[in-house]
């Protein structure tokens, strides 16, 4: 191993530091600055949103009263059961279903019945029976069943259908 050795010409001043003295501590009122304000703005933005100042709430009074309902009625329609073809699981399926009707036309849709249940048969032994393991369709059957309705009672009374029975048996 080589060792450099340098010369230096004159007296080499070294500054010694005071070895009593600590190093200086960073302050932590700027820590403490922050977590005053957070929770000043915590408190003012929950105390706004509580009382209403931002994002005002529905408020409901006890003496208010519900807007009232419209005027509809309902109009069952009996029972459809229509055979399904031989490849598919089920062998029958049972619809029952209702009609929501604007309320001055409850009779007028009654007395078409028998036509409104003629025109589900049609339509539900026509579809394909790969369809009904679809998930989507029941919403699909009744979007198409229920513009069939509107075609045969007109259009403004019957508002919607109401499937309350889908059996696959």
């Amino acid at each position: 191993m080589f060792v450099l050795q340098t010369k230096t010409e004159g007296p080499v001043a070294e500054i010694e530091q005071p070895q009593d003295v600590a190093p200086k501590k960073k302050s932590k009122l700027p820590v403490l600055i922050g977590l005053l304000l957070a929770l000043l703005l915590g408190g003012g933005g929950f105390y706004a949103t509580w009382s209403g100042l931002i994002l005002p709430g529905s408020e409901t009074s006890e003496g208010a009263e519900p807007s009232p309902l419209p005027d509809i009625g309902f109009v069952p329609v009996e029972s459809v059961i229509v055979s399904i073809g031989p490849s598919a699981l089920g062998k029958h399926l049972r619809f029952t279903s209702q009609l929501e009707v604007a309320g001055g036309h409850l009779d007028e849709v009654t007395t078409l019945l028998p036509r409104i249940v003629d025109v589900m048969n049609g339509y539900l032994r026509a579809i394909d029976p790969a369809e009904f393991e679809e998930q989507a369709a029941l919403v699909r059957m009744r979007a198409q069943l229920l513009r069939r309705i509107q075609i045969v009672t007109g259009d403004g009374r019957v508002r919607d259908l109401l499937v309350t029975e889908f059996v696959l048996n």
